[in-house]
């Protein structure tokens, strides 16, 4: 048999999302038995293993294929309800997205103002960096994601939106303090340096790219997480960093901030991802998300 009940997949995806066959059970208002049941009844048709037996639960690889396609098949049955005129008096059309904090604190938010309301939509953000927003899209956590990979994820469309530009950046008061006439390939090797993340790279690509070689950015580094208090940080002295363009470009024009190597740009190529669905409202927010990135950022 290679079709995959609905019962069983719908399960599928309550346990995942739920954390817990018990919970799952609550949410479907079975038995945990018959959780538990159609979980091994789907994975002995698909004749892999597709739950972590883990508290909380966690799909495995064929199993993230399984709850996307569980998604997906949600997505379509409340599309299809909304057109026959079935679905509940006001309710809202759900929309999970990945992006990126600074596409978020700049351009992206202005874009989910342009999709129609009529009908209305609810959207669920999930930030992320740019480079690790399609594993959730290949996790079937979103619908869509704002990317720097240009491939496209399994069962996903891919659109160029454009660049958004950085500057390496800093206040005057650091400039003068820690470069000090150095030239930058050599001075933000030891300067100290402001991150959003222990995992963000941007800084140190920056610098490789700048110095040609394998060293990225100083050891002495500030990790701040939010695209706002990242820039704040920079404004404050407390290190250089990577600034956004649209978001830093009046700090760097007045002056409260100095571009430490303004012939050298850092453009980081977006890309929208999305499933492939015929799907109304995954269409119009592509749409506006599109539209508002053509205006905003660098082509």
């Amino acid at each position: 048999m290679t079709d995959l009940p609905l019962d069983q997949v719908r399960t599928l995806l309550a346990v995942v999302d739920e954390g817990t066959f018990d919970a799952a059970a609550a949410a479907l208002h079975v038995t945990p038995s018959a959780v538990s049941q159609r979980v091994k009844a789907l994975e002995q048709r698909t004749g892999r293993v597709l739950l972590l037996r883990t508290k909380p639960v966690r799909p495995t690889e064929s199993g993230e294929i399984v709850v996307r396609f569980a998604r997906q098949l949600a997505r379509l049955e409340r599309d299809t309800r909304s057109e026959l005129g079935m679905s509940g008096v006001g309710e809202p059309t759900r929309v999970t997205v990945a992006v990126n904090a600074d596409s978020l604190a700049t351009w992206f938010l202005p874009a989910l103002t342009r999709v129609p309301r009529d009908p209305p939509f609810c959207f669920e953000l999930h930030r992320e960096d740019e480079t690790r927003t399609a594993e959730l899209l290949r996790e079937g956590l979103v619908m869509a994601a704002v990317t720097s990979l240009p491939d496209a994820v399994t069962g996903c469309s891919v659109r160029p939106l454009g660049s958004l530009r950085y500057f390496a950046a800093a206040s005057p008061g650091f400039a003068a303090a820690f470069l000090d006439g150095a030239p930058p390939a050599e001075a933000l090797t030891r300067a100290p340096v402001v991150t959003f993340d222990r995992r963000d790279d941007l800084q140190d690509a920056f610098v490789r790219r700048l110095r040609r070689g394998p060293d990225g950015a100083s050891r002495l580094r500030h990790a701040v997480p939010t695209s706002e208090g990242f820039l704040d940080a920079v404004v404050a002295g407390l290190g250089w960093g990577m600034v956004p363009e649209v978001q830093a470009g009046h700090l760097l024009t007045s002056g409260r901030l100095i571009s430490l190597a303004p012939q050298h740009p850092f453009d980081v190529p977006l890309f929208w991802q999305q499933w492939k669905l015929d799907s109304p409202a995954l269409a119009a927010v592509a749409t506006a998300v599109a539209a508002t990135a053509a205006r905003t950022l660098r082509s």
